[in-house]
């Protein structure tokens, strides 16, 4: 089973185990939730309907943090006296993925399935 979650701005396939680095999460607790794009469970179906994944969770445990590398911009035009230079290291969050659950969208399907079944044995 593998989701697509969205975080920093960028999406990651994720799957249970998986340690990803994400942008910053200033974030007191340990554990950090996310709700999926798009969930395949382990017999291949996609599920990506926002009814379907309106109770699904992607679980993660926040594992430490990081500085990414230095990013330097450097500006100049000739003859001119022109220059600039600047710098940025971006800090991430290394989190650690510990469970999918697709439990909304489980019970909703088969709350419908109960209540096709009730209407049909009805009608015979």
């Amino acid at each position: 089973m593998y989701a697509i979650i969205r975080a920093g701005g960028k999406q990651h396939k994720v799957a249970p185990g998986d340690v990803i680095e994400i942008e910053r999460v200033k974030e007191g607790s340990d554990s950090i939730e996310f709700t999926p794009l798009l969930v395949v469970d382990d017999s291949g179906t996609a599920r990506s309907d926002k009814g379907d994944l309106s109770g699904a969770r992607v679980v993660g445990k926040v594992v430490g943090e990081s500085k990414g590398d230095k990013v330097e911009v450097n500006k100049f035009r000739n003859k001119t006296g022109y220059r600039r230079h600047r710098g940025h290291r971006q800090k991430y969050t290394a989190i650690q993925i510990g469970d999918i659950t697709l439990s909304g969208g489980a019970k909703k399907k088969k709350a419908a399935a109960q209540t096709t079944e009730e209407g049909s044995s009805d009608g015979a």
